[in-house]
């Protein structure tokens, strides 16, 4: 056997030293790549929860100032005869208020005062509901299309209910680290409430443009495109195809875009009323409701930040 010399020997100690510690680098390197990767992931799951219930937050603020705006003006129409008719316009203001509070708060975690504005304006909602129902309930007839074209329009306080609700759904997906409301993903239950929201809103745009008779072709446009975009939100949760998700939010981008089409459209309505804008007082008050279009935007911007935290959430249980 061919023995050494004391040079190769040192050579292959080395050699072997050197394959040691290059083992050793690539296990550690490893090791700390994974850690740092998911400290990079722990720091951006609150952030991107927070962002989500911002924008939540902005479709809490455009459906509470769609309800102040209408409330102001359909009660200062009925006179103000019930004393509970103020109730709602003070209670949307405060959840504008907090829903713009909200929209700037860039701290990841929930707020107690905001929380309890958010279930205030919930049960506004609810309560406002039913006297809505027995407003059309009491009246000669009880439940009519005349009745349901001119008593109290069920609309105005459920888009108060839904303000509500997705304020509180914000509050919860910055603060939950499971990311789960009533159970179930967050996602999931906040695209829900959107989509049954849509349908909502979509109903009663649909009841008062029967009662004008379609007769501008504009006014299919509600009751078209919104109720697509309710749908395919709704089928999202079922099937995860980026096909349908990529239709959900294109749909969903034109009804936000239609909200304020809407306001134009109404706006042009008024216009027509005999004397105009120069009539304003008046017509404004008999003419389109301009603060209704909105709600379509507000729970179309809900939605697309629904969509965008159950994408978020495949893609952390995929990794």
């Amino acid at each position: 056997m061919k023995r050494l010399t004391a040079a190769e020997t040192q050579r292959a100690a080395l050699a072997s030293l050197l394959a040691t510690a290059s083992s050793l680098n690539r296990k550690y390197a490893t090791r700390n790549l994974r850690r740092e990767r998911a400290l990079q992931a722990s720091r951006a799951e609150p952030e991107m929860r927070n962002s989500v219930g911002r924008k939540l937050n902005l479709g809490s603020a455009l459906l509470a100032l769609s309800v102040l705006a209408d409330s102001g003006l359909e009660h200062y129409r009925g006179s103000f005869q019930n004393r509970l008719m103020y109730l709602p316009l003070g209670v949307s203001a405060v959840t504008f208020a907090a829903s713009l509070f909200g929209i700037l708060d860039a701290r990841t975690r929930s707020h107690v005062a905001r929380d309890s504005l958010y279930g205030l304006a919930a049960l506004t909602g609810a309560a406002g509901l039913g006297f809505h129902a027995y407003n059309i309930m009491k009246r000669p007839g009880g439940l009519s299309w005349i009745n349901l074209f001119y008593a109290a329009p069920v609309g105005a306080p459920a888009a108060l209910l839904l303000a509500g609700m997705l304020g509180r759904g914000a509050e919860r997906i910055r603060d939950d680290e499971a990311s789960t409301i009533l159970g179930r993903p967050a996602g999931e239950t906040m695209s829900m409430v959107a989509s049954a929201g849509l349908a909502g809103t979509v109903a009663e745009a649909g009841l008062l443009h029967f009662r004008g008779a379609f007769h501008n072709p504009g006014m299919f446009l509600p009751v078209v495109v919104p109720p697509t975009a309710a749908g395919l939100l709704a089928t999202t949760i079922f099937r995860s195809g980026e096909l349908v998700r990529c239709a959900a939010k294109l749909c969903l981008k034109l009804t936000a875009l239609l909200g304020f089409v809407g306001v134009g459209f109404h706006a042009y309505g008024v216009s027509r009323n005999m004397g105009g804008w120069c009539n304003w007082s008046q017509n404004i008050l008999n003419g389109p409701p301009l603060p209704a279009p909105p709600s379509f935007t507000g729970l179309a911007i809900a939605g697309l930040a629904a969509l965008s935290l159950i994408e978020s959430d495949e893609r952390a249980n995929f990794k």
